[in-house]
């Protein structure tokens, strides 16, 4: 399992520390840091059954300052946006092994791959 995760985010350390506590083993990917390709997001968007725009963070200055709102909701450019500024990711993302994968809003939704 890896967890997308960023440790300045509340909900991401409890997805963390849920794991933690039940001793699962996992990865963490600080995906600030170590960035996603758009082959990865598009594949953890389907995953999910949701579209880029979903699982967009679009109420943060990074967001506003690039117009997302009037972005027209083309997964591709979604997509590309997303990957080049993973901010703009929603976290936590646990991704099981067999690709399965799950938002951590609330990080308690993370369970159900356990």
């Amino acid at each position: 399992m890896e967890l997308w995760h960023n440790p300045r985010c509340s909900k991401s350390r409890a997805a963390k520390q849920l794991l933690e506590d039940r001793g699962q083993p996992y990865a963490e990917r600080r995906y600030l840091e170590d960035v996603p390709t758009v082959e990865e997001l598009d594949a953890v968007c389907t995953a999910l059954d949701r579209q880029p725009w979903e699982i967009a963070r679009t109420g943060d200055a990074t967001s506003m300052g690039l117009g997302l709102a009037e972005l027209p909701l083309d997964r591709s450019a979604w997509l590309e946006v997303m990957v080049a500024n993973p901010a703009l990711i929603e976290r936590p993302i646990l991704v099981a092994d067999d690709g399965r994968a799950a938002l951590g809003r609330p990080p308690e939704a993370i369970i159900e791959l356990l």
